[in-house]
């Protein structure tokens, strides 16, 4: 049997998220900086045989049937455009919440792809592997690579990766999964949108400092219509903001999971075990972005 090969499959968190109007095909158009924790989900597959998926970790039972997974929904987008490819069988070890705002299923089924790429002799680069992952969900081809990059159109259209500053994060996720489709419904359009972001500004910002000035003059303008929806969201920000040593809180994409940036990764530690101990049913996870 070929040796197993794995992947990881990090969180992805959405530093800003600007909606910039409803298409006519029912899309909306964004425009979202992104960065990858050094955590996340992790991903095998053994080559050879019949396609399949099996799951376990804290997170399994809320990942779907594996019928719908977006792990098997990428490799038969791969397996369409390169016909005769190997596939084989994959296990996922589900650690991220399930619909939370973190780019979970896409992290997979990007992972999916590098795997089967890697099996296949496809290069990284090969416009079929993008194609796939276009196809699979709007926010894979980002997750492609996992590097910081600025997305835009419905999330095909990336900037150049970006050298962020790292910022050490709490992760928080009040046990509530919310569905993209219906946060994107309750928007609407703020009265005085965030300016566009200067993708060069951000491109030469090499200190935190710098960064957190730039997220603060941007906002996540799906954060209200996923808070009527999930009032515990404004919860998890007030309690974020209300850490010793938190510089900055927001959700992260849709919801309901959100993030707070502090001054060092002891500081985030600490705040990470003083919030569980208050909400230990929160689902909660110190990390590194970047």
């Amino acid at each position: 049997m070929p040796a197993p090969l794995v992947e990881n499959a990090p969180a992805k968190v959405n530093l800003t998220l600007r909606v910039l109007g409803r298409r006519a095909d029912g899309y909306h158009e964004i425009e979202s900086l992104v960065a990858f924790a050094d955590f996340g989900d992790r991903l095998t597959l053994t080559p050879g045989g019949e396609l399949a998926l099996t799951s376990d970790g804290p997170q399994a039972m809320d990942a779907g049937s594996g019928a719908d997974n977006l792990v098997l929904k990428a490799a038969r987008e791969l397996a369409a455009r390169i016909p005769g490819i190997t596939l084989g069988a994959f296990h996922l070890e589900k650690n991220l919440p399930v619909a939370a705002g973190v780019g979970g299923g896409s992290a997979d089924a990007a992972a999916a792809l590098r795997l089967l790429a890697q099996t296949n002799d496809v290069a990284s680069g090969d416009p079929r592997l993008y194609a796939a992952a276009r196809a699979a969900g709007a926010d894979v081809p980002v997750c492609l690579d996992s590097r910081a990059r600025l997305m835009r159109g419905i999330g095909e259209i990336l900037s150049e990766p970006l050298d962020l500053p790292p910022l050490a994060t709490v992760l928080v996720n009040p046990g509530v999964a919310l569905a993209t489709k219906l946060v994107f419904a309750g928007w609407t359009p703020m009265r005085e949108p965030a300016a566009s972001l200067d993708l060069a500004a951000v491109a030469k910002i090499k200190a935190a400092e710098r960064l957190l000035q730039a997220l603060a003059e941007q906002a996540n303008d799906l954060e209200a219509a996923a808070i009527k929806l999930a009032p515990a969201i404004a919860e998890v920000v007030a309690a974020l903001r209300g850490l010793a040593g938190c510089r900055f809180a927001r959700m992260s994409g849709s919801g309901a999971t959100c993030f707070g940036i502090f001054n060092s990764a002891a500081e985030a530690a600490r705040a990470a075990k003083s919030l569980q101990d208050k909400h230990p049913h929160w689902w909660l996870r110190g990390c590194m972005l970047g």
